[in-house]
């Protein structure tokens, strides 16, 4: 099982977290919250026009138990530095979206308050979460983080260049080269499938598809299993997309998600790894894409489903509110029933309940029912560690990737030498 969320913001050390919140919050409060407030902060940009959902769901709240709710729009940017130093001072708010690793990093500050209880008294709710984002929000086996919404990457690809050529959609990584190899005889203008150098969430697919590991927990010791023999295939054959057959640029060596992302926009890309929440982006940064795009799962290496990294928020509640039974039955309205499918309906992110997602699904759309599939079939998660967010600041796996791009490392060298900064820095 691959158990471990990215985050969807870097994180910044987790040693300044040390001052963990010293006011402790109350379980057994009521929910009878009649002249009472609390306040909430949400990420702003998800749901570029939020105004009118969190009117709905302030209302709905009110009406069900006498309590308003304060929600304080914070931007993605300032945001940790803004949650260390309201932790530090026990100035928390009740209730905040807290971004996946955020969720293991505020745990270990002594910071959250378990949900577990509340989750287990709903029933079938505990088998209902997504399992990536579950494990993303459980830290020393107690769930802190209430799954909220999730995105994931899956094969996206130009469907009208696939139908002129007469390929279908890949489902292992021969049929990956098949088909590249064709789009390159056919369209020598169109980039196969680029390798871009800068994109972390892009590379763990092939190294779980191969059967390999980010890393690996024992005890209290982290090892990184970049270096072992099936997660060195995985990132041979993604490297070998670019060194071996000639799929992707030199150029694209420096590419980030949105560099690929625009290439694909301007039509010299056919196919790539990219988000739930893009094909709609891509058809109105380019109109002329509508009706040409295709998305997959993202095969395995001999058929099947690569696991593919789980973005999205939990809502977590502090321990410096005064009310948690009030607390959690606003994260329960937020993440469960019609407000979970209604804010997945307007960021184009997926619940991070299975049974809102029904309609998803169920969906014949070939922009949305793939995404959903390997969001419920083959999510995956980072290490789940405070410290995951200095690997990311090192850019340790990024770095791996550049190197054997730029032919400065052969895949051996270059993942023994990251799994060992990895590891390093996974311990400290």
């Amino acid at each position: 099982m691959h158990k471990r969320i990215l985050p969807v913001v870097a994180l910044g050390a987790a040693a300044t977290l040390g001052l963990a919140a010293c006011a402790g919050g109350s379980t057994g409060g009521s929910t009878d919250g009649e002249g009472q407030e609390l306040t909430v902060w949400i990420m702003k940009g998800t749901n570029p026009d939020s105004s009118a959902f969190y009117d709905a769901v302030s209302t709905a709240f009110e009406e069900k138990t006498g309590a308003t709710v304060n929600i304080e729009e914070v931007q993605w940017a300032d945001a940790h530095d803004r949650f260390v130093t309201s932790i530090a001072g026990g100035t928390t708010p009740d209730i905040a979206e807290t971004g996946t690793t955020w969720t293991a990093e505020f745990a270990d500050a002594g910071a959250l308050l378990d949900l577990d209880e509340y989750v287990d008294a709903e029933k079938g709710l505990r088998d209902d979460l997504v399992e990536g984002l579950a494990v993303a929000g459980t830290y020393d086996e107690k769930l802190y983080g209430m799954p909220w919404y999730a995105g994931v990457r899956s094969l996206v690809y130009r469907a009208d260049v696939f139908e002129e050529l007469g390929l279908e959609a890949p489902k292992t990584w021969d049929d990956i080269v098949t088909a590249g190899e064709a789009i390159k005889a056919a369209h020598p203008d169109m980039l196969p499938f680029p390798v871009p150098g800068d994109a972390e969430f892009q590379v763990y697919p092939w190294v779980w598809g191969a059967g390999g590991e980010i890393a690996t927990k024992d005890g209290d010791t982290w090892t990184s299993e970049l270096d072992s023999a099936e997660s060195q295939a995985g990132i041979e054959f993604y490297t070998g997309l670019a060194t071996e057959h000639g799929f992707s640029s030199a150029g694209a060596t420096t590419w980030k998600e949105t560099d690929l992302r625009d290439a694909f926009t301007q039509g010299n890309v056919a196919m790539m790894l990219s988000g739930s929440w893009t094909p709609k982006a891509l058809i109105e940064a380019n109109p002329e894409l509508e009706g040409k795009i295709g998305a997959a799962v993202i095969p395995g290496q001999d058929g099947g489903i690569a696991p593919s990294v789980l973005g999205g928020s939990h809502l977590s509640v502090f321990n410096t509110t005064k009310n948690a039974d009030l607390a959690w039955e606003f994260v329960k309205l937020m993440t469960t029933g019609e407000f979970a499918e209604q804010w997945a309906d307007e960021t184009g992110y997926f619940p991070g309940v299975q049974s809102a997602m029904e309609e998803a699904l169920a969906s014949t759309d070939p922009l949305v029912a793939p995404f959903a599939d390997q969001m419920v079939n083959g999510g995956a998660s980072v290490p789940v560690t405070p410290n995951f967010g200095a690997v990311q600041a090192k850019k340790t796996t990024n770095s791996m990737i550049q190197a054997i791009l730029g032919g400065q490392k052969d895949v051996k060298t270059a993942t023994k030498d990251a799994a060992a900064e990895m590891t390093d820095l996974l311990n400290k």
